[in-house]
């Protein structure tokens, strides 16, 4: 079982959420993480309050749509702590609205940010991990990867496929030492709302159950401490999975109930976000 001291992290989309709060418990774990996002001045702001811990994190500006960043990341994260351990490929974007209303320049932004920024990204540090002959690459993916609800057609579309990307990683490591893992998240408080309202000019308000970032962060570490095909950080999410192999139909008329209502944002409550 690795212990988190001295392990070297990468992490795409940092600067908030789900992937901040991994950084900082990863750090205090002792890691020392490369927190990547945009967003640069939020993640210099993180570094520069280091937890308590031994471990420390490092700032670094880019964009998962970039192969080009993401190698770049590979390379600052081997200079930092002379190897890459494990690569969270965590940044995503959401996007809620039928099949008829999504335009197709917004699914291209959704399939280039959520599944081509988690292949660049593992891509990248798979060529390092071969080299070193170990290493974990770990997806944040989401419950409705593995059963669509209404409304989220192009977000499940995109999380779906890192489901199916990681299970072809882990045929691929069989016999090896390189491990690969998803992560089934369900809705979390983060500003991934404020966010689509943003980028998308939407907000969407739904039932369903929810879960915060630490929550998340937790299972992540324990994911790398012991590492794992799939994380479901509200274990009882796992019964959706079940249900949707054994009982499609019956799972349709779960999910009914679950399905996102968009309501368009004003330019300033948009400006706001």
């Amino acid at each position: 079982m690795p212990d988190i001291q001295g392990q070297v992290v990468a992490i795409t989309g940092a600067s908030a959420g789900i992937g901040r709060a991994t950084a900082l418990l990863l750090a205090r774990e002792g890691a020392h993480v490369v927190a990547l996002a945009r967003r640069g001045d939020r993640l210099e702001a993180m570094a520069a309050q280091q937890p308590a811990g031994s471990g420390r994190i490092t700032a670094q500006e880019g964009d998962v749509t970039s192969e080009i960043d993401m190698q770049a990341l590979v390379e600052r994260t081997i200079q930092v702590g002379g190897r890459i351990d494990v690569m969270i490929c965590n940044a995503g974007i959401g996007y809620h609205g039928t099949l008829e209303e999504t335009a197709p320049d917004d699914m291209r932004r959704v399939v280039d940010v959520n599944l081509m920024g988690t292949l660049y990204a593992a891509r990248a540090a798979l060529i390092a991990m071969r080299r070193q002959g170990h290493g974990h690459i770990i997806a944040i993916s989401s419950i409705v990867g593995r059963r669509g609800i209404g409304g989220s057609s192009v977000y499940s579309a995109t999380k779906a496929a890192q489901i199916g990307f990681i299970e072809s990683l882990r045929a691929e490591f069989v016999g090896t030492s390189l491990h690969a893992s998803v992560v089934l998240a369900v809705s979390t408080t983060t500003e991934f709302r404020d966010a689509m309202a943003r980028d998308f000019g939407h907000r969407v308000a739904g039932k369903g159950p929810k879960q915060t970032p630490d929550q998340v962060a937790r299972a992540i570490v324990a994911c790398i401490r012991s590492p794992r095909a799939e994380v479901y950080p509200l274990r009882k999410a796992r019964g959706l999975s079940v249900l949707n192999v054994v009982a499609p139909a019956t799972a349709d008329r779960f999910v009914h109930r679950f399905r996102r209502r968009r309501r368009p944002v004003d330019d300033d409550e948009r400006g706001s976000s």
